[in-house]
């Protein structure tokens, strides 16, 4: 299987979240399940089938965690430099409007578009994939064209 990108603090994030789902949420569904099971007949038990599916989507997301976790390349950015790769965070100024946004490109498992941080498999993310400071880049996106200018590229 091939390696899944990932920047230090996304790797720390998602196994902050497999520790909790695993020490918190797993024991807490487990008990409800158990206290619902004691109000009697199953079969018309919405707490009880409420608490199955909740343990049903932990279990998953547990599982999916591992695997993420188990196949995670953790990249440094800070020993990074050049043009635009994996971890390194792009200012870039929109040609039509002005507006100016800054992104982080990470792995899809830790992006976060309110967060500033963009999957590398997105169509900027990849349209900005080897640019330097002052090109222009073209992106097709869902909301037709768009035309940035790359304005600042930070590894840290």
């Amino acid at each position: 299987m091939d390696k899944i990108p990932m920047t230090r603090k996304g790797h720390t994030d998602l196994e902050a979240e497999l520790k909790n789902l695993k020490s918190v949420e797993r024991p807490a569904i487990i008990s409800a399940i158990a206290e619902a099971r004691e109000h009697g007949d199953l079969s018309e038990n919405a707490e009880y089938h409420s608490a199955r599916e909740k343990h049903s989507f932990i279990e998953g997301r547990i599982k999916e965690l591992e695997g993420v976790l188990g196949l995670a390349e953790v990249i440094d950015p800070s020993k990074m430099s050049g043009t635009i790769k994996f971890g390194a965070t792009v200012t870039l100024v929109d040609e039509d409007t002005d507006e100016e946004k800054t992104w982080q490109i990470v792995g899809e498992h830790e992006a976060n578009v309110e967060k500033g941080l963009l999957n590398i498999k997105s169509p900027i993310a990849r349209a900005l994939i080897g640019k330097d400071e002052g090109d222009s880049v073209e992106v097709r996106t869902p909301g037709g064209e768009k035309a940035y200018e790359v304005l600042k590229i930070v590894y840290a």
